[in-house]
C-alpha cells in the first residue's frame, strides 16, 4: 500500500475534495444523483436483498394460512385445520432467529473473503434453503415434515441475514455522505415492496388446488434468490475493503468503475485511506473490538437504531389485519387497511428520498416518533370506548403511524446504523445492529399478541397506550443518545467520536482540513 500512499496522485491534499463535498451539500438531490449514477444502479441492484427479505415476512405469515397447508401441517380443531400454537411460533420467529445468526455470520465472511464473495454465498445458500422448504412435506411423518420446514425457515433467515448486513455494508462504504441517507432510504422501500408482491403472489395462488398453492409462493422465492447471486458477478469490490486488505491498485480499478467524469477517483480513495490511517491498525478480535473504547458507543447506537422499528410499532403495524379484526373489523376491510397501510408506507418512504436530503436523521427521527406516540395515545383513548368509531379509528391510526414513520423514523434508522461505525468494524458493527433487529422483532412477535388477544391481556384498542409509551421511551432514547452525523465523511465521524462529543454537540461541530500526510484542527464545539 505504501507504493500508491505515497504516489504524487494519491498524495494530493484533501482540501480539494472536501471543498467539492462542501459545494454538493448546497446541491439538490437530482443534481447529487446525476453525479454518482454507476454506484446509485449498484445500490438498487442491491436492493434485491432487501426484497427477498419483505418477500420473506410475508411468505411466512401467509403460506401458513393457506387451507392445503393447513392440511399437510396441521391437525383438525373444532372442524377445521390450524397449525398448533407451538409449531406456528416457531415458524414466525424462524426468520429472526436466522437473522441473528445469519448476522454476525456476513459480518465474520465479508470482512475476510470480500463483498462480493459473501454476496454469492449468501444468495446461493438462500437458494438451497428454499429447496428445503420446497420439499419439506414430503416426509410421511407430519412432526418431520413441520420440523423440515422450520429447518429451512431458519436456514433462510441465516441466508437473508446474511445478505442484509453485506448489501448496508456495501452501500454504506460506496456512497457519497450526501447520498447516504436519500439511497439507504431503499431499506424500507424495498422490505415494503416486497411484502406486497409476497401478498399478490400468494393471493393469485390460491386459484391452484392442492399442495402446488402453496409450493408457488415457496419456490418464487428462487427468483429473488438469484438476483443478488448474478449481480455479484459484476458487482465491484468494495474499494475501502480492497484498501484495507492492501490492494490499493485494485481499489482504483474498482472506484473507477463506480465512479463517472468528471469525479477524481484517485481523490476519492485519498479520503478513504486517510480515514483508514487516521483509525490504526484493525485488532486481531474485530467483534469485540466494537464494543471497546470509543467504539462501544458507536455500537449501541448502531444496536439501538436497529431497535428504532419496533420502538414506532412496526411489529404490530405487519400483523394489522389481523390485530384490527380483534378490535372488530370484519376480514373484508382488514385486508384492505392492510393494502392501504403498505401502500401508504411505500409513498412515505419514497418521500424519504427527500426528506432525509433535506433534514438531518435526528431531527427526523425525534419528530416522527414523537407524532407517532401521538397518535397512538389517540387510538388507546379511542379503544375505551365500544363501538364503530373506535374500529375505524384503530385503522386510521395505523395507517398513519406507518405513513408517518415512513416520513422520518424508518429510514432515518437504517441511515444512523449505516454510518455511525468505524470504516474497519462497519461489517462486524452492522452485523451486531442486525443481530440486535433480530431480538427485538422476535421478542415483540411473542410478546405483542399476549396484550391485544381475547384470550390473554385482552387489551383490543387499548393497546395504543402501551404503543405510546414504548414510542416515548424511544423518543427519549434518541434524545439522549443519537447525534446527527448528515452529510458528514467517514473521517469527519472518526474524529468526532474520537473527541467524545456530547451527542447535541455533534450538529454544529466543525475542523479544519485533514490531509492524508497528517491533521490540524481547530475544533469548536
Amino acid at each position: 500500500m505504501d507504493s500508491y500512499t505515497n504516489s504524487k496522485e494519491f498524495g494530493q491534499n484533501i482540501s480539494s475534495v472536501d471543498s467539492g463535498s462542501t459545494e454538493n451539500r448546497d446541491s439538490s438531490l437530482w443534481q447529487l444523483m446525476k453525479r454518482a449514477p454507476r454506484i446509485i444502479a449498484y445500490c438498487f441492484a442491491l436492493s434485491s436483498a432487501i426484497l427477498l427479505y419483505g418477500y420473506d415476512l410475508v411468505i411466512v405469515g401467509t403460506v401458513a394460512a393457506m387451507p392445503q397447508f393447513l392440511v399437510n401441517f396441521g391437525e383438525r380443531y373444532n372442524e377445521m385445520y390450524i397449525i398448533p400454537s407451538m409449531w406456528l411460533s416457531l415458524f414466525n420467529v424462524s426468520g429472526c432467529i436466522g437473522l441473528m445468526f445469519g448476522s454476525i455470520f456476513g459480518g465474520y465472511f465479508q470482512e475476510r473473503y470480500g463483498r462480493r464473495l459473501a454476496l454469492a454465498l449468501g444468495s446461493f445458500l438462500s437458494a438451497i434453503a428454499v429447496a428445503i422448504c420446497y420439499v419439506s412435506d414430503l416426509p410421511d411423518d407430519i412432526e418431520s415434515r413441520r420440523g423440515v420446514f422450520f429447518a429451512g425457515k431458519l436456514f433462510q433467515g441465516t441466508c437473508i441475514g446474511t445478505l442484509l448486513n453485506i448489501s448496508q455494508t456495501y452501500m454504506s462504504e460506496v456512497l457519497p455522505p450526501v447520498l447516504r441517507g436519500p439511497i439507504i432510504a431503499f431499506y424500507p422501500i424495498f422490505t415494503l415492496l416486497g411484502q406486497l408482491i409476497g401478498s399478490v403472489v400468494c393471493y393469485t395462488s390460491l386459484k391452484y388446488t392442492g399442495s402446488q398453492s402453496y409450493r408457488i409462493c415457496i419456490a418464487s422465492q428462487w427468483a429473488f434468490s438469484a438476483v443478488p447471486l448474478i449481480l455479484a458477478a459484476f458487482l465491484p469490490e468494495s474499494p475501502t475493503w480492497l484498501l484495507r486488505q492492501a490492494r490499493p491498485q485494485e481499489a482504483l480499478k474498482a472506484q473507477k468503475r463506480l465512479d463517472v467524469a468528471p469525479v477524481d477517483s484517485v481523490a476519492v480513495l485519498a479520503v478513504l485511506q486517510a480515514s483508514i490511517i487516521a483509525e490504526g491498525e484493525e485488532k486481531e478480535n474485530a467483534y469485540i473490538d466494537c464494543f471497546r473504547g470509543v467504539n462501544r458507543r458507536r455500537t449501541f447506537i448502531v444496536a439501538f437504531a436497529q431497535l428504532i422499528p419496533q420502538l414506532f410499532g412496526l411489529q404490530l403495524l405487519a400483523h394489522s389485519s389481523y390485530f384490527i379484526q380483534i378490535v372488530g373489523m370484519n376480514a373484508s376491510n382488514s385486508l384492505m387497511t392492510l393494502m392501504m397501510g403498505v401502500a401508504l408506507g411505500l409513498v412515505a418512504n419514497v418521500t424519504s428520498i427527500w426528506t432525509l436530503n433535506a433534514f438531518g436523521r435526528r431531527f427526523l427521527t425525534l419528530s416522527t416518533l414523537g407524532i407517532v406516540a401521538v397518535l397512538w395515545l389517540g387510538m388507546g383513548i379511542a379503544g375505551i370506548f365500544d363501538g364503530i368509531v373506535t374500529i375505524w379509528y384503530s385503522g386510521v391510526t395505523m395507517m398513519a403511524v406507518i405513513t408517518v414513520s415512513g416520513l422520518g423514523s424508518w429510514p432515518a434508522s437504517q441511515v444512523i446504523s449505516s454510518e455511525t461505525s468505524s470504516l474497519k468494524l462497519r461489517s462486524q458493527t452492522l452485523a451486531v445492529g442486525w443481530f440486535s433487529a433480530g431480538v427485538s422483532t422476535g421478542v415483540f412477535a411473542i410478546v405483542l399478541p399476549y396484550i391485544y388477544n381475547p384470550d390473554k391481556g385482552n387489551l383490543r384498542a387499548k393497546t395504543g397506550f402501551v404503543m405510546m409509551g414504548i414510542a416515548t421511551v424511544g423518543f427519549a432514547l434518541v434524545w439522549s443518545f443519537v447525534p446527527e452525523m448528515k452529510d458528514r465523511t467517514p473521517m469527519e465521524i472518526d474524529r468526532m467520536f474520537a473527541l467524545r462529543l456530547r451527542t447535541r454537540a455533534f450538529e454544529n461541530w466543525q475542523s479544519d482540513v485533514v490531509t492524508v500526510g497528517g491533521s490540524r484542527d481547530s475544533d469548536r464545539v
